[in-house]
């Protein structure tokens, strides 16, 4: 689904992504880990938008898509969650997904007046999508909550769910397990599992908390100075001599890989 050919993105001389190639399968939930300062989340920058490439391209199902912006990736199905949840605090947890969906009639202010009928009836679906995926996720019960007022985890959930108002193709998480306790990052785990299984969602994951890798992804991508340096199960991962050299001094244990 996503294929990335020789991508590079410097910062003056600092070569954040150096000749980065790399490819994730439509269907799977792909791990990428790394050291610190590997690239990882810059990577994910240049695929998502966020970011113009030095040079390289990015590929999806084919078309290229490099630089274009969030929004445009957004409508083919792009999308990404950060480490840090950016909800709209002031806003209940069933608002916040409601506002997904582009191109919603009452955006318009021309059509608050004109076609209230019509913004009516879209809220009403919406409203009932937004509580279905609540269900799903098992948050219903913080439906009416600001979600400026619910836990980190919470907020992780409430992402996934975002993902879940509109046809997304592929989702790339960015620390999904950041901050999280144990019980709801085998929540958030299980929820990704299942979007995959169920609904076809193409995911790629960061994440430092290898036990969580292991659990869910297959294949594992490690990049190191910017670049792929190896790529197999978790397994193969750990007993890759170069993986283990990238990683000294950040501790390679055998369950858990920091960084």
């Amino acid at each position: 689904m996503i294929r990335v050919d020789n991508l590079h993105r410097h910062f003056g001389g600092f070569r954040a992504v150096d000749g980065a190639s790399l490819e994730i399968a439509k269907g799977s939930i792909t791990g990428l880990v790394g050291p610190n300062g590997a690239g990882k989340t810059t990577l994910f920058n240049v695929i998502a938008g966020a970011l113009p490439p030095t040079s390289g391209t990015v590929w999806m199902d084919g078309e290229d898509i490099t630089g274009l912006p969030p929004h445009a990736l957004f409508h083919k199905g792009l999308l990404r969650t950060f480490q840090i949840a950016h909800e709209f605090s002031s806003m209940t947890c069933r608002e916040n997904l409601m506002m997904v969906p582009g191109g919603q009639t009452g955006e318009t202010l021309w059509n608050t007046w004109t076609a209230r009928r019509r913004i009516a009836e879209e809220e009403r679906a919406l409203r009932a999508k937004a509580d279905e995926v609540l269900d799903f996720l098992t948050i219903s019960h913080l439906a009416d909550h600001p979600a400026g007022a619910i836990s980190g985890g919470q907020k992780k959930l409430l992402e996934l769910g975002r993902t879940m108002m509109v046809d997304a193709k592929i989702v790339f998480l960015d620390e999904v397990g950041a901050g999280v306790n144990r019980t709801l990052l085998n929540t958030i785990a299980d929820t990704i599992v299942r979007l995959n299984v169920e609904r076809g969602y193409t995911f790629c994951v960061i994440e430092h908390d290898m036990d969580f890798i292991g659990r869910i992804c297959d294949p594992v991508i490690v990049m190191a100075e910017g670049r792929k340096l190896a790529e197999g199960t978790l397994d193969q991962i750990k007993a890759n001599e170069q993986v283990i050299e990238a990683y000294l001094g950040t501790g390679l244990k055998n369950k858990e890989v920091a960084g």
